[in-house]
């Protein structure tokens, strides 16, 4: 057996300190047994496209599969990830083979085209974004809402938190991990399974709201409440750990890994700023992009309208509608005949994509002119500087001089925009010499952490041993390692096993 515990999106730092603390011993015990492995992974570009490369053994551009909203050249809009050709993952490819899996809570998943056990998200909490709800077989999410009750909904609204929201949030999260728990133990106890893939995802969320307190600057908040918000994260680490201990008990003799995709720090994402620095640099052009002011209408929206509003409309539209809303204000009013160069949605990096003429319905820039838009773009958005004259740009990069590759890669952003470690959170203007200068639009997401591409794995072995070897491994090496544990095809399959018999 191989169990997998997605300690999801943690900061290495934060978790150094604990285990120094002696607050996580389970952790403790696994890494004295194991061998801790860092990972290249996808998040140093494609964040969001780094669950699809864990759960599948493939690269983005292999999958395809890179934020919640993607580029339909055919339609010329973004559309739902899940109409997208989805990728085979790791425990589809298990129960082809006619193996048993328990697989609870996977992030930014769809229900498996083919099952052989236990397969269900939205449990541990529902997000209509990132964790909607699904089961197969459908009873099994029936069975533990009556013994565990229903999940809860945690669906994060851009826009300054209240001191209130995030005291509610912190319940929200430490219940999740003791819901994912319960329900691992209850079905580890009633049935046995050849692969058991678990995500704990509190620390993901409980990172990007409880990093730090800067999102509340200006609010009242007593010395006790200051205190419990801050040590929140640290909470969330504990309980995760004490998580693994309770589910691994159940199945001690089982080869482990725990690992994550991406890693936790200081929010420094300026994609808010995006659209009024592309439109500054593309007006003196002569077809300014239409399209970032779409863009900006709707970070402008969300600092006009409070973060409680939005929630309550959020919680009252079902999953489809709220994500055709989005889609839907994220190209309104777009001129494309005007939009040389476009956003697509994302909450971390910039991702901009050219309007080609030949591979988008209405296209305008011709092939060979993209090579000098581009270099056009990195002049000019790395040109822009904040305050304390801090580069507010560190890079402007085409996906197809930093990604291998695949066959989706044509549907990929064609740029990628990489901001400055600094923390953004008080930024709220930034100055380009040659294009003026730009305000922010808004308060910004409201998040005081963001993703960091530092990916690793624990490899603990019981029935096999760590593989040796001096090459450097990647986030596709985990879905690999399952399949040489479980004896299955790796047909194409990048990774190398981390564990071998």
């Amino acid at each position: 057996m191989l169990a997998v515990y997605q300690f999801d999106a943690v900061s290495v730092p934060r978790i150094e300190r604990l285990l120094a603390e002696g607050r996580l011993p389970k952790l403790a015990e696994l890494r004295e047994r194991g061998r801790w492995v860092d990972l290249e992974t996808p998040a140093t570009h494609f964040p969001a496209g780094s669950y699809a490369t864990l759960y599948s053994g493939q690269d983005v551009a292999d999958h395809g599969m890179y934020y919640a909203f993607q580029w339909s050249p055919a339609h010329q809009r973004v559309r739902w990830r899940g109409e997208f050709p989805q990728p085979l993952l790791i425990w589809e490819r298990a129960a082809r083979a006619g193996k048993r899996t328990l697989v609870i809570d996977p992030y930014e998943c769809t229900l498996p085209r083919q099952s052989n056990g236990v397969a269900l998200a939205g449990y541990q909490l529902v997000n209509v974004m990132s964790l909607p709800r699904w089961s197969a077989p459908p009873a099994a999410a029936s069975e533990l809402d009556r013994l565990f009750g229903r999940p809860r909904l945690v669906n994060e609204v851009f826009g300054q938190p209240t001191v209130r929201s995030l005291l509610a949030l912190r319940r929200r999260l430490l219940e999740a991990t003791a819901r994912v728990t319960e329900a691992a133990v209850h079905l580890l106890r009633r049935d046995s399974f050849d692969l058991v893939w678990v995500t704990l995802l509190a620390g993901h969320l409980g990172g990007h709201m409880f990093w730090d307190l800067s999102q509340l600057e200006g609010q009242p908040l007593d010395a006790a409440t200051r205190a419990v918000l801050a040590r929140t994260l640290d909470d969330i680490y504990v309980q995760m750990d004490n998580g693994i201990a309770r589910i691994s008990a159940e199945i001690p003799d089982a080869d482990a890994i725990v690992t994550t995709p991406m890693g936790m720090g200081v929010n420094m994402s300026r994609v808010d700023l995006l659209p009024g620095m592309l439109e500054a640099v593309l007006s003196s052009g002569a077809r300014a992009p239409t399209q970032s002011r779409a863009e900006r209408f709707l970070w402008t929206l969300r600092g006009a309208v409070p973060t409680s509003a939005r929630a309550k409309v959020a919680s009252a539209l079902h999953g489809p509608l709220t994500r055709e809303v989005t889609m839907r204000l994220s190209s309104l009013g777009v001129d494309w005949s005007e939009t040389p160069v476009f956003m697509l949605p994302s909450d971390h990096f910039g991702q901009l994509r050219l309007n080609l003429r030949g591979r988008e319905r209405e296209g305008i820039v011709d092939p060979g002119e993209a090579d000098e838009l581009v270099a056009r773009l990195r002049d000019g958005l790395t040109s822009f500087r904040e305050a304390d004259g801090t580069q507010t740009v560190a890079a402007v990069e085409r996906t197809r001089d930093v990604m291998p590759d695949g066959r989706f890669g044509d549907m990929l952003p064609d740029v990628i925009v990489r901001w400055t470690d600094a923390p953004a959170n008080g930024v709220g203007r930034v100055v380009s010499p040659q294009h003026g200068e730009v305000e922010r639009p808004g308060t910004g997401s409201g998040r005081s952490g963001a993703h960091t591409p530092h990916a690793w794995a624990l490899v603990v072995p019981a029935s096999l041993a760590p593989a040796e070897t001096e090459r450097p491994h990647h986030l596709v090496d985990v879905a690999a390692t399952a399949c040489a544990a479980l004896a299955l095809e790796p047909d194409g399959l990048r990774g190398t096993s981390l564990l071998e018999a």
